[in-house]
């Protein structure tokens, strides 16, 4: 009763400042229509692609309809339920004389539209993860109330990384079958903010985000875990360990894993700089049975890998999925030996320009100083001597990890200078290969340089 008491208040209090129609704009202007479109405008251009003033009788009429419910009465999900609908409000158009009997049969006539019309925009990976990000924490707020959002992202940045990418996808195409697809993250390896994020070739052809959704194998990009591990263990990078052949009992009875390096050799005794930098899986998976999945499981969930991880011996070559994103935050924080709590948004204000939220850089210290200068002379190995020399056309100090799956399905590359952290993954989103060794250094690096020759 109180509540209906109050609302009685309120509209006698609206219609004694506002006329009818400023009424009418004020609701039309805020409503949901469905289609993540608040308001007659945001709606128009998202079901047909027009502005308000533009819309046809038919259209309107739609539109019209949609605010009592949204996904009941969606062309997109109901079409059969929307025609029905659009058909009540025309009929109550002609009824009320507001159109003609002609207007009314060509009305009705009129095809519905079959796929959102969504405005183009900067970004719009990053923004999509955003909106979901503050929809969830704000709920419809975040589209009616005028906040003006301020993001971490660099558009500088953003431009370069989608060029870089769209540039190598054509480059790998130009020798396989097309079908291709990449993700790029870049972190500022100081703050944690987000500065570019690109999660396929054509957001507005798929929506999904191959940086934040897709779970991969990173292959022998996950490995400075397992050298990490060691690292903390007491060994350093000229400790040393055997490259020579091993086996394992596998998962069914009687069945044995050998794992084996890329090139089918053995390397012998060689120190954790040279199995790093020669991404060597023999001597890779002794260390990880020295020290114990367990322990190299501990160690990349400190660093801030979040996805699931199968405890056998197969993860330290990259067996267990996970995403770019999750690994370019690792790698951010193997640079520092600081894992910065990730940032997309600096602050919120109203429309009155009072802030609501300020986010400020977090810090949680996960590897002491001697542990992050060994794994710098791992990760740099990787590009002065290893399997991303590459990357010394660079001409500065960088540091990274090329990573490979098997039948070539996946290809990574991620490593960091002074300022960010970066990470590249290419691949089809059917698991089927790449294409013949198409490798982290040969599919994913030259994107990954292309976008640190202009992030200096």
């Amino acid at each position: 009763v109180v509540r209906k008491i109050k609302e009685a208040i309120i509209s006698i209090q609206i219609e004694k400042r506002y006329t009818k129609d400023e009424i009418l704009g004020l609701y039309l202007n805020q409503t949901y229509f469905g289609t993540r479109a608040f308001g007659i405008e945001a709606a128009a251009q998202t079901y047909f692609g027009k502005t308000a003033s533009q819309l046809s009788i038919s259209d309107a009429a739609l539109l019209a309809s949609l605010p009592k419910a949204p996904s009941l009465y969606s062309p997109f999900r109901n079409p059969r339920k929307a025609k029905e609908r659009r058909s009540v409000v025309l009929a109550s158009m002609l009824s009320y004389k507001f159109i003609t009997q002609d207007q009314y049969n060509r009305a009705l006539r009129e095809p519905l539209p079959e796929a959102p019309h969504y405005r183009k925009y900067e970004a719009p990976y990053f923004v999509e993860l955003l909106r979901q990000y503050l929809e969830g924490k704000y709920g419809s707020p975040i589209y009616t109330s005028g906040y003006d959002i301020y993001s971490t992202i660099d558009l500088d940045l953003q431009h370069r990384a989608e060029k870089a990418l769209s540039d190598g996808i054509r480059n790998i195409e130009a020798r396989e079958k097309k079908g291709v697809e990449a993700a790029l993250v870049a972190i500022d390896i100081r703050t944690g903010q987000i500065k570019a994020m690109v999660g396929g070739f054509d957001f507005w052809q798929t929506q999904f985000n191959r940086a934040t959704q897709a779970l991969r194998q990173p292959g022998s990009a996950f490995k400075p875990f397992v050298y990490a591990t060691a690292i903390e263990a007491g060994m350093t990078s000229t400790s040393v360990v055997a490259d020579t052949p091993l086996s394992f009992r596998g998962a069914r009875a009687g069945q044995v894993w050998s794992p084996k390096n890329y090139d089918g050799k053995y390397y012998g005794e060689v120190t954790l700089k040279t199995a790093l930098a020669k991404s060597l899986n023999a001597a890779t998976v002794r260390l990880a049975s020295w020290f114990g999945v367990e322990d190299i499981i501990e160690t990349a969930r400190r660093l801030g890998i979040k996805s699931p991880l199968q405890p056998y011996l197969p993860l330290a070559l990259g067996a267990s999925d996970v995403t770019l994103l999750e690994m370019v935050h690792a790698y951010s924080a193997l640079a520092t030996g600081k894992k910065m709590d990730l940032i997309s948004y600096n602050r919120i204000e109203n429309r009155d320009k009072i802030i609501l939220e300020e986010i400020y850089p977090k810090q949680t210290e996960v590897l002491d100083t001697d542990t992050v200068r060994e794994l710098r002379i791992l990760l740099g190995a990787v590009v002065s001597e290893g399997t991303a020399t590459k990357a010394k056309e660079l001409g500065r100090p960088v540091y990274g990890k090329t990573g490979t799956t098997n039948d070539y399905s996946d290809a990574w590359f991620i490593g960091f200078d002074e300022k960010l952290a970066v990470g590249v993954w290419v691949g089809r989103d059917d698991h089927t290969p790449i294409g013949d060794r198409e490798t982290g250094a040969r599919a994913a690096l030259p994107i990954w340089m292309e976008f640190m020759k202009q992030a200096q």
